[in-house]
């Protein structure tokens, strides 16, 4: 079979792919659900996948009216990665621009969280590290299986892993392939919140209403300071951080949020 067909969707059970795989609604003020919506492939991405999935977030950093998403999957599965069958005839997940699932290499300067269900593995797990909050069901499992595949987890498990959770234990996770329990996985830091099974989502629209609370100016400029926290030495951090913290001094939240405290009342904010 060539790589012709299978891009023309004419691989058996090929479809949903491209915009149909990626849906977008906005459920409440200030909160865009995205959700994968390829089961047959087990929420897996091929190229047309990862641009839907870069669009959404285009979309998302674009509109001023949106503070925060959540990244959501299936009910018995959040992502199983790249699509294995769409690799073997040269369609891979990757965008030009925001790299792996069109969104690794550059996530949104907005926050964005992780809704998982089901299995979390490979890519999926990868798909984690490029969202900033992780609620899992407790049922759910993670891991990076591809060593027992002779692959090699290049959407940044490998190098951002050890960030997240203690070396030795990301080198276990690495080189075993094995699966953990997202139980486990937030003993070690990795899930903020665990859920009852099928609760992922309204877990993480519990958790993403505490960051809309907050001023979204400064929650977008705080984000990328810490995104840098392991780049920068000390030094260097005290005065790159101003890049960011400097768009937020001055802004019409930062003056909303001033006055806001002055008349014991409850903000209302802009995003500007």
């Amino acid at each position: 079979m060539s790589e012709t067909k299978y891009l023309t969707g004419e691989v058996p059970g090929a479809e949903p792919t491209g915009k149909e795989a990626i849906s977008t609604e906005v459920i409440s003020n200030h909160l865009l659900l995205v959700k994968i919506n390829r089961p047959h492939r087990k929420n897996a991405f091929d190229f047309a996948t990862a641009q839907a999935l870069e669009d959404a977030v285009d979309a998302y950093e674009e509109d001023d009216s949106l503070f925060c998403a959540i990244l959501a999957g299936s009910d018995d599965v959040f992502s199983s990665g790249q699509d294995l069958i769409a690799a073997r005839y040269g369609d891979f997940g990757v965008t030009t621009r925001r790299g792996g699932f069109g969104i690794m290499n550059i996530p949104p300067a907005k926050p964005i969280i992780a809704a998982v269900e089901g299995f979390c593995l490979a890519g999926g797990l990868e798909l984690c590290l490029a969202c900033d909050l992780v609620v899992a069901a407790k049922d759910s499992k993670m891991g990076i299986p591809e060593a027992q595949r002779s692959l090699v987890a290049i959407g940044g498990g490998c190098f951002k892993l050890p960030k997240r959770i203690p070396y030795h234990l990301a080198m276990e996770l690495v080189l075993t392939g094995k699966t953990w329990s997202a139980e486990r996985m937030a003993e070690l830091g990795f899930v903020n919140r665990l859920t009852e099974p099928g609760e992922a989502l309204s877990g993480a629209m519990e958790l993403a209403h505490e960051v809309i609370a907050c001023g979204p100016v400064a929650v977008k400029a705080a984000k990328q300071i810490v995104r840098h926290a392991y780049d920068w030495s000390d030094d260097e951090a005290w005065i790159k951080q101003r890049q960011y913290s400097d768009l937020v001094r001055g802004s019409e939240d930062w003056q909303e949020g001033l006055q806001a405290f002055a008349e014991k009342r409850k903000p209302v904010w802009k995003g500007r």
